[in-house]
């Protein structure tokens, strides 16, 4: 007796792939940065409220305000919830927005993009020039992680780029990507420059970068490593310079306002700052021994100068994981963004600010990515984040400088 036949079975197709809409494609590349954004700005504009409420607000009185001769020493834009985040720079912002570069003789050490679009915003928003400069850094960071995610995605896959901007929305100074500060608006600028020049979009590029020098002066750390990219095509190159030279506009309102055009050059002076001839060597060596300024209580200088220290060592260590897991330009730049800084160090504190100034070096980020690819590195660098932020958030609510 032969086989017995088998009915065949009837198999019912697969269904097509569904293709996703754009708006869902959409979705799909921002989810994560929006759910990181939107928690951890939330999070950080409670503690902030919580410290300042807990403790007793201790604003500086006039006379040890900013040259001395300010206003106020603290403002009353929409009451207490939104004014914790102006404070000191704060002022120099709305000055410059509301009056122009002859508000005070230290005035041009301020890049003009952020007061100009934060006097912009502060029109439509009837004269509340702190609102305005707050909502331009949120907007500024909510586009950082956003930028920041979609370039570490295409280098370390999903979880990699969670990590990197994770380790930025609670980074201990993460409170400036919301306060009314120019940090926000510079990183995005500087995500971009990066993002067009690695699309080969050297133009945009170079107006991303031109933007930014019209920010920060760390704008000249993105200059380089864009040419570097750019190298060896010299049209790639030619491209990148007329956003470059958008840097003009400063010298000319400068020029226009005071009369001096390179206002801005002399301009640090006035905080104590002066380019040193042995460059970034220069800074280091003051750091090392001039580290207790006069009339500075010993332990205070002592916590001081070894948190400058720590910030600067871990920097440069994750600059040398930057440069070689991603890159010589995206290492350059963080190498840049902390040798600017150290080439032009203060008298009183010779590495004030580094902490802080490494906060928009995103390459740091993504080289804290790669290390935090092992769960007790991950861990570790998610609780001293968390701690020192939190630290961070309360000087910050009691006038206490932060970096």
């Amino acid at each position: 007796m032969g086989p017995v036949a088998m009915p065949a079975r009837h198999v019912r197709p697969a269904p097509p792939e569904e293709v996703p809409s754009a708006a869902r494609r959409i979705w799909l590349a921002v989810r994560t940065p929006t759910e990181i954004f939107v928690w951890s700005r939330v999070g950080i504009w409670l503690a902030a409220l919580f410290a300042y409420l807990w403790f007793v607000p201790h604003p500086p009185p006039l006379a040890e305000s900013y040259a001395g001769n300010w206003d106020r020493p603290e403002f009353h834009d929409l009451g207490w919830g939104l004014d914790v985040w102006a404070r000191w720079d704060t002022e120099w912002f709305v000055k410059i927005a509301q009056h122009g570069y002859d508000a005070a003789p230290g005035a041009p050490a301020f890049y003009p993009l952020y007061p100009s679009l934060m006097g912009l915003v502060a029109t439509a928003f009837l004269g509340h020039y702190v609102l305005a400069g707050v909502v331009i850094a949120l907007i500024a960071a909510y586009a950082s992680f956003v930028l920041l995610h979609d370039l570490a995605k295409e280098r370390l896959g999903e979880d990699g780029a969670r990590r990197a901007v994770l380790y930025l929305a609670i980074s201990p100074f993460a409170l400036f990507l919301q306060a009314a500060y120019s940090e926000s608006l510079f990183l995005m600028l500087a995500l971009l420059a990066f993002v067009f020049a690695e699309r080969r979009s050297f133009a945009a590029a170079g107006i991303a970068a031109g933007l930014a020098l019209l920010t920060r002066s760390s704008g000249l750390a993105l200059v380089p490593p864009l040419l570097l990219i750019a190298w060896p095509s010299w049209r790639a190159i030619a491209r990148l310079v007329p956003g470059l030279a958008l840097f003009a506009v400063f010298p000319l309102l400068l020029w226009s306002e005071l009369g001096d055009p390179f206002a801005w050059v002399g301009a640090q002076k006035q905080w104590e700052r002066e380019l040193s001839p042995a460059g970034p060597l220069g800074g280091i060596w003051l750091g090392l021994t001039h580290w207790h300024p006069v009339n500075t209580d010993l332990l205070h200088a002592i916590t001081v100068n070894a948190e400058c220290w720590a910030f600067l060592l871990l920097y440069g260590f994750l600059a040398v994981i930057a440069w070689r897991r991603f890159g010589a330009p995206y290492g350059l730049f963080a190498a840049l963004s902390l040798a600017l800084p150290l080439s032009v160090p203060s008298s009183r504190w010779p590495l004030e600010s580094i902490p802080r100034f490494g906060l928009v070096a995103f390459p740091l980020f993504l080289a804290l990515a790669t290390l935090g690819e092992r769960p007790r590195a991950h861990t570790a660098i998610l609780l001293v984040s968390a701690v020192l932020l939190g630290i961070s958030i309360v000087q910050w609510t009691q006038y206490q400088w932060v970096s």
